[in-house]
């Protein structure tokens, strides 16, 4: 039986815009549980959860990390697994697999900045995995720090119902301490103690009276309305209800996502951090709080379910996979149920294949801390697993199970890359082959025009530190060519196209004969829609999959510049076979032929990726940025005053967008910040179509 009670775990993540102060936080979680002794930043590149060079060198997140710690509250110790996630939207994959395995999230916002761009793309991901959130309103000490503002900005941006549990006492340089709406005390950090470890209740002052029953009625009425345990007990007597009840019932729509509790502080200047754990443990789900995991059993295809139980069959979730210079490939897993234990066979329900685990780490950033095994409800770090991907189900072999696997956004540019040495070259496609494990927003293909090899990913920054990372780790110098866009092609109209196949050399030969309707699948979708409206026995079966394979092979070189197709439907009418030399092969053959021909006469489009920028700048460089992104294709979108700064949002094509930082900052003289994410994909006008289609076949696509 397991020893461990999960009530007491928490498996959290800390999400937030770029600069918002999520690795610091998490520093300072290190410091108060005590897995630390030295307080690490960001600034000086010593943060513990920033382990990279990379990261280290530009003062940002690139890789989620995750950590282990311990909290005492309220006489218990809870386990709080903890995942620090990046805030620049190029490594939005690690959100997004990191959000897939948590039971909870802490949301950081900055009192300066507010809700930005990056903290909605984040705040999307988590509402689609239905993640519960507490939020912290972090840099009150910072010039502009403004609380009601940001509480607001949730309400309004987020669509979110924001609850404070405190209010601060003073903001910028005066931010002393919070008032505890619930106590009706005011916690003030003691300013002579620089690792703000020690702070006292006191009274509240007397300024903020009225502020604080104003602000303690919300918060009551709030909570009230939206539980009805607690609103029976409000109606009968109010003064009756305890605050261990209230706490209760806050955290029980905490659970539900009908509440964001929040609570602020400065975690570079040390304040509200352990108020901050206090309200994680308290608020934040544990794995039996999450409940069952839902699965597809791969023999009958039915949903089946899985108990936060170490004692029910495994199942566990290889959310991210890292290349370890110490222990090699190094699965980032949690189990959802079950015991997984060091030394065991495993069965991967994606691969249909059993594999022997070596070891296995309760993880602490990129330290490894060696464990027997792992219970239901916890986060691990397995060696040993050869063929492993992101999203892979680990189950029992005798009870499978297929959890959900994790979509992951399509890259959006692309870059020609060759190794100064020819005798590199080897080094770098294994090199090359590791990191498209790990990162599976990151692509390798080979041109079949140029011969070159492409690497695509979701922005600049991304590849650069890709590249980064070949010098670094791999010890592989590149030749590099032009960022290319990832173009894509559709088409627009429908074509009834029959095509056979025929190929007779000496013995048997090969036959296929096909009927097909091809046009644009329906909007929306994605990829193939294939549709067999055969009639009669024209064609057997078991060749009909083959023509669908056929198709979707062909999608990937579009009838343009050889750019993926977006989507297309395709419906099977006629054909006919040759009882000897038919062949699966023939039909497939034949589907990628009828493709070629059928599509360059369906009035084949390019498409390009649209991005959603968002600049801040003061207003004076108002008119010269707009006027800016006119030139750039650009379609100013909205804007809105935001702290003293104009916020400008736009949609731009990404084509238009290399080098956009540096022109930024030239017409701004460094004083404005952007933000950019893919939103969607659009035709390109035909004038500037002509020209990039030129410019493709003239240079066989790459430069």
């Amino acid at each position: 039986m397991s020893n461990t009670d999960l009530r007491y775990t928490r498996n959290i993540g800390i999400m937030a815009h770029i600069d918002a102060g999520k690795t610091t936080t998490t520093e300072r979680i290190l410091f108060y549980t005590g897995i630390t002794h030295k307080m690490g930043e960001v600034h000086f590149g010593d943060a513990t959860m920033d382990w990279m060079v990379q990261e280290q060198e530009r003062g940002i997140t690139i890789t989620s990390a995750a950590t282990t710690t311990f909290w005492k509250y309220k006489d218990d110790d809870y386990k709080v697994n903890i995942i620090d996630t990046p805030g620049h939207v190029d490594f939005t994959v690690e959100v997004e697999r990191s959000l897939r395995v948590l039971d909870g999230a802490l949301a950081v916002f900055c009192a300066v900045g507010g809700v930005e761009p990056q903290s909605e793309t984040v705040w999307r991901q988590a509402d689609k995995y239905n993640v519960p959130r507490v939020a912290f309103i972090n840099k009150m000490d910072r010039t502009g720090a403004d609380f009601f503002n940001v509480v607001a900005e949730i309400s309004e941006k987020l669509g979110a119902n924001p609850v404070p549990l405190q209010i601060p006492i003073g903001a910028e340089e005066g931010f002393t301490g919070v008032v505890d709406l619930l106590l009706r005390k005011a916690i003030v950090w003691n300013p002579d103690d620089a690792k703000g470890s020690s702070f006292e209740y006191h009274e509240v002052p007397e300024d903020l009276h009225e502020l604080t029953e104003e602000w303690r009625e919300k918060l009551i009425e709030s909570v009230a309305m939206h539980d009805d345990i607690l609103l029976e007990r409000f109606l009968e007597d109010r003064n009756q209800i305890s605050v261990e009840e209230f706490m209760e019932a806050t955290r029980r729509l905490t659970l539900k996502g009908l509440i964001i509790p929040v609570i602020c502080g400065s975690a570079f200047k040390n304040k509200g951090v352990q108020q901050l754990l206090d309200t994680l443990v308290a608020l934040l789900p544990s794995p039996l709080d999450k409940g069952s995991v839902k699965g597809i059993d791969p023999d009958t295809d039915k949903e089946i379910e899985r108990k936060p139980d170490a004692d029910a069959p495994l199942c566990a979730l290889a959310f991210k996979i890292a290349t370890d210079p110490f222990v090699g490939k190094l699965a980032y897993v949690r189990v959802y149920s079950g015991t997984l234990k060091s030394g065991s066979y495993i069965f991967n329900a994606r691969s249909g294949k059993k594999e022997r685990l070596s070891r296995l780490y309760q993880m602490h950033a990129n330290k490894q801390n060696p464990k027997d095994f792992i219970e239901a409800g916890d986060i691990c770090g397995a060696v040993g697993i050869k063929d492993i991907k992101t999203g892979d189900t680990i189950c029992d072999e005798k009870h499978p199970i297929f959890l959900e696997t994790i979509v992951f956004p399509i890259p959006v540019i692309g870059i020609a890359i060759e190794p100064i040495t020819q005798g590199d070259i080897d080094k770098l496609n294994q090199a090359l082959g590791k990191l498209t494990e790990e990162d599976p927003t990151f692509t390798v293909k080979v041109d079949e025009n140029s011969g070159q090899t492409i690497i695509s990913g979701m922005g600049e920054l991304h590849l650069e530190i890709l590249i980064d990372r070949l010098k670094r780790e791999f010890k592989v110098e590149c030749n590099i060519g032009k960022p290319q866009v990832a173009y894509r092609e559709s088409i627009t109209g429908i074509i009834e196209h029959r095509e056979v196949f025929k190929k007779q050399t000496g013995g048997r030969g090969k036959f296929a004969d096909i009927s097909v309707i091809v046009g644009p699948g329906e909007p929306g979708t994605s990829g193939l829609t294939f549709e067999n409206e055969l009639r009669g026995g024209n064609i057997p079966k078991e060749y009909v999959p083959s023509i669908e394979k056929g198709f979707k092979e062909a999608m990937k070189n579009g009838p343009i510049a050889g750019y993926p197709l977006n989507n297309m439907k395709v419906t099977l009418v006629d054909g006919s076979f040759h009882a000897v030399d038919s062949d699966a092969l023939s039909f497939e053959i034949c589907a990628k032929i009828a493709f070629k021909k059928a599509a360059k006469l369906a009035s084949p489009k390019l498409l390009e990726p649209i991005m959603k920028a968002e600049v801040v700048t003061p207003d004076e460089y108002m008119g010269d940025v707009i006027g800016d992104f006119n030139k750039r294709r650009g379609h100013i979108t909205g804007m809105e005053s935001k702290a003293g700064a104009r916020v400008i949002k736009a949609m731009v094509p990404l084509a238009e967008q290399f080098g956009y930082v540096t022109a930024l900052r030239t017409i701004t003289s460094g004083r404005a910040t952007s933000s950019m994410e893919f939103l969607k994909y659009e035709d390109v006008p035909e004038s500037i179509s002509k020209k990039i289609i030129e410019d493709l076949t003239g240079s066989k696509q790459l430069v």
